[in-house]
């Protein structure tokens, strides 16, 4: 529990400089490269390559003496499920408490709970589900955005809310610890009361919610027979994957990606600017690295399915 005291200067700093208008702005740097190196314009090829390069990872990389092991995925998932749970933990005893706007004070737990559902299977299927083989690589700077994505989306999930609850329950705790033993519950909470955040949610919330399972539940399927594939060759031979939405796309994994979040945005009622961000920098990163993909696929086999899309069903 003191680490919530430890991180709560930490948070203040974060509102002090106006975190929410950064990370907008980080985020929308992040968009525009990308969005930029799409357009069908010739100068703007290189642009494209390099941002190819610096995405490429597994069968699309490349080797380059400033690549890290796609083991180091790990990182990203130990890092986003740790920084979650900081800023959930708060914000779901904070939101107990909060009787004067309880449904805005339930919202933010329960998105702030979607993302620790995400992460936390995706930290499993690292470790169990994809065994990365020595010769799988990424970019350095491709594992560098990877942190910054895992660092920013938890913030961006939890917003002035989840700061304001990490600061809150820092300076419970640290009144606890001054005064020993109080007659009230830490953070002034009957424990019975835990679940009241969820009674306050509405029918957004919980559309997002089965949105949100759509794509958790088809990525998890979609992982498990990849994972397979793994299993069931060389190291440096790739195969055809079948099965589930891969019938329809080649990435159906990036496509649940879109959902899951879709379904984390739909969830928050649609109102926050930087939920929108986070979500169109996963729209298009994944459509970005899924062009890519195809393309991979279409050189490396002659008989692909032509009528596969590269990761949005029978449209792109």
């Amino acid at each position: 529990m003191s680490s919530f005291v430890a991180a709560a200067p930490f948070f203040r700093f974060l509102t002090g400089l106006g975190f929410v208008n950064l990370l907008r702005l980080a985020w929308i740097a992040a968009i525009l490269p990308i969005l930029i190196s799409s357009l069908p314009i010739k100068p703007l090829q290189f642009l494209h390559r390099t941002l190819s390069s610096f995405a490429a990872r597994g069968k699309t990389s490349s080797s380059s003496s400033l690549a890290v092991p796609q083991r180091f995925f790990l990182h990203f998932y130990i890092l986003a499920f740790a920084l979650t749970a900081l800023l959930a933990l708060p914000a779901w005893f904070y939101a107990c408490g909060r009787e004067d706007r309880p449904f805005l004070a339930g919202r933010t737990p329960f998105l702030l709970l979607l993302m620790e559902c995400q992460v936390a299977r995706r930290l499993y299927e690292t470790v169990y589900v994809f065994r990365y083989g020595p010769s799988a690589r990424m970019h350095v700077l491709g594992y560098l955005a990877g942190l910054f994505f895992y660092t920013a989306a938890p913030l961006s999930v939890g917003g002035t809310f989840a700061m304001d609850a990490v600061r809150y329950a820092g300076g419970q705790i640290g009144e606890f610890i001054v005064n020993g033993q109080q007659q009230k519950p830490i953070f002034g909470l009957n424990w019975w009361e835990v679940l009241k955040p969820l009674a306050n949610l509405g029918w957004c919330q919980w559309i997002g919610f089965g949105i949100f399972m759509w794509g958790w539940l088809h990525q998890l399927l979609c992982h498990a027979i990849l994972g397979s594939l793994r299993e069931d060759r060389r190291a440096d031979e790739y195969v055809i994957p079948h099965g589930d939405w891969f019938e329809y796309v080649s990435c159906p994994h990036y496509f649940a990606e879109i959902v899951i979040y879709a379904g984390i945005l739909v969830a928050s009622g649609g109102s926050d600017i930087t939920l929108w961000l986070l979500f169109m920098f996963v729209v298009a990163n994944l459509v970005f690295a899924a062009a890519e993909t195809q393309r991979w696929y279409c050189r490396k086999f002659d008989n692909y399915p032509q009528s596969r899309r590269a990761i949005i069903p029978f449209i792109y």
